[in-house]
């Protein structure tokens, strides 16, 4: 396997203070009606991790997204966009397996997806791709449950990865973001109960939860992962209750918006709170600025923030 490394973007010496681990793919959307006849398309990118990143970039705070991409034109977009958006890139290229591809279909009772994203340059990333010292100073690192489904290899970075991020001193966040094409029921819900459990800060929406381990409330959630340090329910647009330690879970209404497209909006609001996170603020302000900053995604029809 041949690789080579995109120029780092770090300030030498400094770590960023967050990174955010996985795949993102090259999005191509048809701009003049369904998939199967559409004449014109756009295209941009689509991953959740980078999803966070950027949001956390938006907010004036320092993020890398690690990941591998194809050394081709649509990984050479993915990163020029990225970087464009003030993210700075851990990215490896992959000069034998090409970057995913991510096809959206929209239609009057919402948009399908289609992947291509079997055998691309992400899903080799493996064990060890970020050492300890590599993370070294990092306050947060957070991934998805996207992640550990794209390859056996993945999935054994994950593991290693929550490792070496305790072993740098970084906090551990994951977002379950099951994502039913990729894996089994079986092996979702076992693998994503096992990584959330074990997070400093796990995030899951109420219906992915229900769907996949049959947990119908927040408390049940919460019952169900006991171990994780600081778990935080989604219920869209009811809002979202956090559990802490012992104490009283926090709840915050989500605010009232006019939606316009609904993807991304979960990576919106965990870049919302991770950033009131590293802020040092109140648990209900961070839940607060989750929703603001999901608010942002939902009323435009793009995954990422618009650039200030």
């Amino acid at each position: 396997m041949s690789t080579s490394s995109l120029p780092d973007t770090r300030t030498p010496g400094t770590p960023p203070e967050v990174v955010c681990v996985g795949e993102t793919m090259a999005l191509i959307t048809p701009t003049d009606g369904a998939l199967s006849q559409a004449h014109a398309a756009s295209l941009g990118l689509a991953g959740a991790e980078s999803n966070v990143t950027a949001g956390l970039a938006a907010a004036g705070h320092r993020a890398a997204w690690a990941s591998r991409l194809g050394d081709d034109p649509l990984g050479a977009r993915i990163s020029s966009e990225l970087t464009r958006r003030g993210v700075e890139l851990w990215v490896e290229l992959d000069q034998d397996a090409p970057t995913g591809v991510m096809f959206k279909d929209p239609g009057a009772e919402g948009s399908s997806v289609y992947y291509f994203r079997r055998g691309s340059a992400a899903s080799r990333m493996s064990p060890g791709m970020l050492s300890a010292e590599r993370l070294a100073g990092v306050k947060i690192v957070h991934t998805t449950g996207i992640t550990p489904a794209l390859s056996p290899s993945t999935s054994d970075m994950v593991d290693r990865l929550f490792e070496d991020a305790r072993t740098a001193g970084a906090l551990v966040s994951f977002d379950v973001n099951d994502r039913r094409a990729l894996w089994s029921m079986e092996d979702a819900a076992a693998a994503l109960a096992r990584l959330a459990n074990a997070a400093d800060i796990a995030l899951v929406g109420r219906d992915e939860a229900e769907r996949i381990w049959g947990t119908s409330t927040a408390e049940e959630i919460r019952a169900f992962l006991p171990d994780c340090a600081l778990l935080v329910v989604k219920d869209g647009d009811v809002g979202a209750t956090a559990f802490d330690g012992e104490g009283a879970p926090v709840f915050v209404p989500a605010p009232v918006v006019e939606v316009v497209e609904p993807v991304g909006a979960g990576d919106a609001f965990a870049s919302g709170f991770l950033a009131a996170t590293l802020e040092g603020r109140p648990l209900a302000e961070r839940l607060s600025a989750g929703h603001v900053a999901a608010e942002r995604v939902l009323t435009i029809a793009a995954d990422m923030p618009p650039i200030a």
